[in-house]
């Protein structure tokens, strides 16, 4: 039987397969534990939503787990490696870092899908009067930037594990000198996964300051095809196309591409004048007016036409008459995945609230008069 303790803070029971979820509170993270049946053995490993960048985290809150219950391991990854360089950790960033950011330097420049950092940390290095923020959804690819960081003593370098479309809608107005996107995943046959869209362009360009440019890099025809027409789509637009152009660093994607004789096409926008800052006045607080109805959700998606609302598992919370939701909502493009916590007649959402967006808004508003009527 798994106690209540600092670090293991509530049980949850999935109502469908009864695999369970254990709550974590260790260094400042949140996050949850996975425990599925597995044979004769349990499997424990970090749940994909909440999961931090930093495995050594993940790795001791196991090791507690494991002396707390006296389990026999019979495989384990958890020891941790005195000889690999570790995370710089105050350079991994969370998306909530940036609700009210304090940026260490007056010039900020955005990698969207950093890969292996060659480019990212290129630049830091050459420009040390430039915060760098480097997104990246890959979790070992964030780690090992990380690690170089520590490795290079680098103090101008951000990372965030977070989807990128997102975070850019976190960023103040005017506030960027360069947007990077190299080789991103051309998705040929699920288009609407491509992080160029009519959005994403009108976002960069709210972000970036007069004469900032958003730099697309693609070895891609179709991906060159589609960037080209949606840069073309705004009525008053300034960009360029560049054809093979050379640059002081590549990645080992573009190594690549060149030993395979591709072309390499280069679409820079650039910024011509300022943009008004975005409201951020959204709070995602449920209203505790009565027991919330964790039981009579819909287990059908719910779209609307800005966004959309899906239910996906339930919970409930052993030891207590309260149930856990994994829910994804928001933007059909940029969705955000969290859990529904229930702690009495308050609901919260795990391990963080949603980015502040205006489409995340609405639908909290809907999720909030179903969970209260």
């Amino acid at each position: 039987m798994i106690r209540r303790s600092p670090h293991f803070t509530f049980r949850a029971v999935d109502l469908r397969d009864q695999h369970e979820m254990l709550g974590v509170s260790y260094a400042d993270e949140l996050f949850m534990l996975e425990l599925k049946p597995k044979g004769n053995a349990l499997q424990i490993k970090p749940d994909s939503i909440s999961r931090p960048l930093d495995v050594n985290k993940v790795k001791r809150v196991l090791g507690l787990l494991v002396n707390e219950l006296d389990l026999e391991v019979l495989h384990s990854n958890i020891a941790i490696s005195v000889s690999k360089p570790a995370l710089a950790e105050r350079y991994n960033k969370k998306i909530r870092d940036f609700e009210d950011p304090q940026f260490s330097h007056e010039k900020i420049a955005i990698e969207v899908g950093f890969g292996s950092g060659r480019h990212l940390l290129y630049q830091a290095q050459q420009h040390p009067d430039t915060l760098y923020i480097g997104i990246e959804i890959h979790t070992p690819s964030a780690q090992q930037v990380l690690k170089q960081i520590a490795l290079q003593g680098l103090e101008n370098v951000w990372v965030v594990n977070y989807d990128a479309r997102l975070l850019l809608e976190m960023m103040p107005s005017n506030s960027c000198t360069h947007i990077y996107v190299h080789f991103p995943v051309p998705w040929d046959k699920k288009p609407h996964r491509r992080v160029i869209s009519e959005n994403f362009l009108r976002e960069s360009l709210r972000v970036l300051e007069v004469e900032g440019e958003l730099e697309l890099r693609t070895d891609s025809d179709n991906y060159y095809l589609h960037a080209l027409e949606t840069f073309s789509l705004p009525p008053k637009i300034d960009f360029k196309v560049e054809k093979n152009r050379d640059l002081p660093i590549v990645s080992k994607y573009e190594d690549r591409w060149r030993a395979q004789e591709k072309d390499i096409y280069t679409l820079t926008v650039t910024a011509r004048e300022d943009s008004l800052e975005k409201n951020r006045a959204y709070d995602f607080i449920f209203e505790t007016i009565q027991v919330p109805n964790l039981v009579d959700l819909p287990t059908e998606a719910l779209v609307a036409s800005e966004y959309f609302i899906h239910f996906e598992r339930q919970y409930q919370i052993v030891g207590e008459d309260s149930r856990m939701v994994r829910c994804a909502f928001g933007s059909f493009d940029k969705p955000e995945h969290k859990y529904l916590l229930q702690q009495g007649n308050q609901v919260v959402y795990y391990p963080q609230n949603p980015v502040k967006t205006e489409v995340n808004h609405l639908a909290h508003q809907q999720i909030g008069a179903l969970l209260y009527g």
